[in-house]
């Protein structure tokens, strides 16, 4: 009995040793092994990103609560610069002007780009040729083609207004207030259409051809297959192009400077336009850049709205 006891004790201190130690639970970031040749190429990039694009925005979000004409001695003045910007008419047209321009423009870019990538992606003869043509526009400096564009309005086109005794057409449109932003929006969509029918051209050619002849047999016109498979199989590279065009758009500048200089009477003065003149010529340096940070605001509301509405809409 003695021994029975004895040995009791000692059986139950072995099982207990015997028992299997649970493993140490490794984190899968432990696990992974990150070359350093990576942060050799992001770190730099990352701090050149930071130097050249954020910081001067911070610095310039900060002037923007000064007095500072971009040089010399300033005081810190808190809100009045957004305070006189917001009661300011000639702002308010600019933002007016910006905004009506901007809508035009995309809306008249995807249209003509969206018809002519269908037509190029048909079974046409000299594809590539007409692809070619459509495209140079876009390979162009936008002030040198500018410079053209504001003797043809100037020029010939009021001659030819002229000789049809069209009055509205007989004067040039870029002294006409009522009309001067036709010259701006006709000078961009024509060299927009260009990389927006490139980035539909990608969309088209990205759809299996079965899908149009299934379609064919069962009946299904023209105007029905691309309402109902074209379209909305291209409707990643519509929002793409949405946004990429409103975003060219609101920022609207080069064609400002080489067909009307922002008038007549101030009447195709856009954002960026107002910004660089008067903000860097005018002594309006603060001024302007509490506009400028309430644009770049506007800009983000923008771009998050058609997102989220060209995303829900790839969505469903």
């Amino acid at each position: 009995m003695q021994t029975a006891q004895a040995v009791a004790p000692a059986d139950s201190s072995l099982s207990a040793q015997s028992k299997p130690k649970k493993p140490k639970k490794i984190s899968k970031f432990s696990k992974r092994k990150v070359d350093k040749a990576y942060y050799w190429m992001t770190v730099p990039a990352a701090l050149l990103v930071v130097a050249f694009l954020y910081w001067p925005f911070i610095q310039g979000a900060a002037y923007s609560f000064t007095n500072s004409q971009g040089y010399g001695e300033f005081k810190w003045i808190g809100f009045k610069n957004y305070g006189a910007m917001f009661s300011d008419s000639r702002v308010r047209n600019a933002y007016l002007f910006t905004i009506i321009i901007a809508l035009i423009i995309t809306i008249g870019t995807n249209l003509l780009a969206l018809l002519i990538s269908v037509m190029l992606n048909g079974k046409i003869a000299f594809k590539n040729g007409f692809r070619a043509v459509f495209f140079i526009p876009f390979t162009l400096a936008m002030l040198v083609i500018g410079y053209v564009f504001k003797y043809l309005f100037m020029v010939p086109i009021p001659a030819l207004g002229q000789s049809l005794h069209i009055s509205w057409l007989s004067t040039s449109m870029l002294t006409n207030p009522q009309l001067a932003w036709f010259p701006i929006a006709f000078l961009s969509i024509w060299q927009g259409v260009a990389y927006t029918t490139l980035i539909y051209l990608a969309g088209l050619q990205t759809i299996d051809a079965e899908l149009y002849e299934a379609a064919s047999i069962d009946g299904v016109n023209t105007w029905q297959r691309f309402w109902r498979i074209t379209f909305p199989l291209i409707g990643p590279f519509v929002t793409i192009n949405m946004v990429l065009s409103l975003k060219n758009s609101l920022g609207i500048f080069d064609q400002i400077v080489a067909l009307t200089n922002g008038g007549p009477d101030s009447k195709t003065e856009s954002v960026s336009y107002l910004i660089f003149t008067n903000g860097l010529g005018n002594g309006e340096y603060s001024y302007q850049m509490a506009n400028a940070v309430v644009f770049f605001i506007v800009l983000a509301i923008f771009a998050f709205v058609q997102l989220n509405f060209f995303g829900s809409k790839e969505k469903v």
